[in-house]
């Protein structure tokens, strides 16, 4: 089954139930700039799936201190950060960071 997108009140379900196994905020090209948020759930082999908005099939931030903002608004700890990203979706690899 292929998920879609995150809601982001399931996102902050599985964050406090610690659930949520990296954080990516990726800077792309294609929207001029804005950001988006993927995250991996699960196992390492897992896909980064993207943060929806309600309207939106990939929400997105104008800024990188909008993120943060919303990742404190979140519960979370940290995240990582990608400033270009090679393609529409971020890097796969695995790397544990809550």
């Amino acid at each position: 089954m292929e998920v879609k997108g995150i809601d982001e009140d399931v996102f902050k379900l599985m964050v406090h139930a610690k659930a949520v196994r990296e954080v990516v905020a990726v800077r792309t090209e294609a929207d001029r700039g804005k950001w988006t948020v993927a995250v991996r759930i699960g196992a390492g082999d897992s896909p980064l799936v993207p943060l929806r908005s309600r309207r939106e099939p990939v929400r997105t931030w104008t800024s990188l201190t909008a993120v943060e903002r919303f990742a404190e608004r979140m519960g979370l700890e940290q995240f990582a950060v990608e400033l270009h990203a090679r393609s529409s979706t971020p890097r796969t690899e695995a790397q544990p960071i809550l």
